[in-house]
């Protein structure tokens, strides 16, 4: 496979609720997972809203870091998209899951690159 890029969807459940509500601590611990995974961090943007949950991203040099989360349901959705070999999207994913207190995970392997490059889990690329 010759992917420009891995994109990592992972889908956290059963988090700390109090954990995903708080700005600082979602701030470094997404700052904490690229540094860990091998990213250069570039910089970083983060929201807490009214009345819970906060959404943020951290570019970084391979791409960028984005989390949303929703407290009342204990949940958070996130997105590691690197270039690349150097990051490891899965160490991210493994650190958030550890700072966010996520019981459960599903992960998701997204390749990316033009269609004649890549075969990813959609299937084969349409004839143009």
């Amino acid at each position: 496979m010759n992917a420009l890029g891995n994109h990592l969807l992972v889908e956290l459940y059963e988090c700390d609720a109090a954990l995903l509500d708080d700005l600082d601590g979602i701030t470094d611990a997404m700052v904490e997972a690229a540094l860990e995974a091998g990213a250069t961090v570039i910089d970083r943007t983060f929201h807490r809203f009214a009345p819970q949950g906060v959404s943020g991203v951290v570019v970084i040099a391979e791409s960028h870091l984005a989390i949303h989360t929703w407290p009342e349901h204990r949940y958070a959705a996130v997105d590691v998209f690197t270039c690349g070999t150097r990051v490891s999207p899965d160490r991210c994913a493994d650190i958030l899951c550890e700072r966010l207190g996520s019981k459960r995970q599903r992960r998701i392997h997204v390749p990316r690159g033009p269609a004649e490059d890549v075969r990813g889990p959609v299937g084969e690329p349409r004839p143009a």
